[in-house]
């Protein structure tokens, strides 16, 4: 494989999840990776941290994005993307998923006329009422190259008109970032002493999506329901968003925490080694749909829609805020050991392990044709 000129391939970021997806990414880019983290979601105890405890080079920042209205931090990300990408020409600009800052990339590139890649095109939830569908189905439009996921992804973006020529079917990076990330045997059984916890004696949740959040009746329903889970012998941890701590505060709902084993947000990989040994996940993340299926667990998924129905076959259930996240839990529940065995046995339906091999083999033949067609 060819080796692309230092900082030539810009990695356009604004948010934890992608760092996580895209670490595999950046290391095997080596030198040629140039990060660029907007900032969408930046602060030193969880974006700080994660680019640290992921071993990635320090990024190059944008001000004045994190915080803001959507339309603002687009519009900021963008004009600052723009002037960097004038300065500093990059060969190629990969984005990832859906997020705010993906958009801002990914326009910044068409704008310049500058080959783009988008990592895990393809997703489709139909719920217009999620920004995300918006920004993915508009950056699919415009991207060169579409890496899919699934089979299933390939199939929503043929749907839509696609052509077939841009679109690579590569799995999902998630899958090697859960196995490059997740703690050896021991450092989790230390993991899970520290926590005093027991391995499938536990449920583990997260609840960060506005839908969840800015609603009080939602938030309220899923807070009560967590907390009817949880027993003397069955524990609920709640490892707790900024955002979300402050939703609840300003909601009046503090006493619905009490039955609930409440943490500080954890870094990715002591949050994969509590979710390998959850009974169960309850979450309304998009990653952990994902994550689940390669660590083998059983997930509630609290949401509306999806754009993960790979993950939905076997490994999780989707659930609206109310009394059926108590009716899917406790029927995932009393499966037992029984129903772990059987995840267990179950392949990832997100891939091998090898995407971002792929998604680099990609990126070299659009960042450097000419070099390519002169070596064969």
């Amino acid at each position: 494989m060819l080796s692309l000129p230092p900082r030539s391939v810009a990695i356009v970021l604004g948010t934890r999840p992608e760092l996580v997806k895209l670490t595999d990414l950046v290391r095997l880019l080596g030198p040629a990776a140039h990060l660029v983290h907007t900032g969408q979601h930046y602060d030193e105890n969880l974006s700080g941290r994660f680019l640290t405890e992921l071993g990635l080079p320090e990024p190059t920042f944008l001000t004045g994005v994190g915080g803001q209205p959507r339309a603002v931090q687009i519009s900021a990300a963008l004009a600052q993307l723009d002037d960097l990408f004038t300065a500093e020409p990059p060969l190629a600009v990969v984005v990832q998923g859906d997020t705010n800052a993906a958009l801002a990339g990914a326009l910044a590139a068409n704008a310049r006329g500058i080959p783009l890649l988008h990592v895990e095109a393809g997703l489709r939830s139909h719920d217009r009422n999620m920004p995300e569908e918006h920004n993915r189905v508009l950056i699919d439009r415009i991207a060169d190259v579409l890496c899919a996921a699934t089979e299933d992804n390939r199939a929503n973006l043929l749907a839509e008109g696609i052509d077939d020529a841009r679109i690579a079917v590569t799995g999902n990076t998630v899958v090697e970032a859960v196995h490059g990330q997740l703690p050896a045997a021991a450092e989790r059984a230390a993991l899970l002493q520290s926590h005093g916890l027991v391995a499938d004696g536990y449920v583990l949740a997260t609840v960060h999506r506005p839908e969840n959040t800015d609603s009080t009746a939602a938030l309220r329903a899923v807070l009560t329901e967590l907390g009817a889970l949880a027993s003397a012998d069955r524990p609920v941890l709640l490892p707790l968003h900024p955002r979300t701590r402050g939703r609840i505060e300003a909601a009046g709902l503090g006493g619905l925490l009490a039955p609930l084993t409440v943490t500080a947000p954890l870094g990715y990989a002591e949050f994969l080694g509590l979710a390998r040994h959850a009974a169960l996940l309850v979450s309304d993340s998009g990653g952990i749909q994902e994550e689940c299926t390669v660590l083998g667990r059983p997930l509630v998924v609290v949401r509306r829609s999806t754009e993960r129905p790979e993950a939905m076959a076997d490994f999780a259930e989707l659930v609206e805020p109310g009394p059926g996240i108590g009716a899917a839990a406790r029927r995932r529940l009393a499966e037992g050991p029984a129903g772990l065995a059987r995840l267990a046995t179950l392949p990832s339906p997100f891939g091998d392990g090898r995407a971002s091999e792929r998604i680099v083999t990609l990126l070299t033949a659009i960042a450097a044709p000419a070099e390519l067609a002169a070596a064969a």
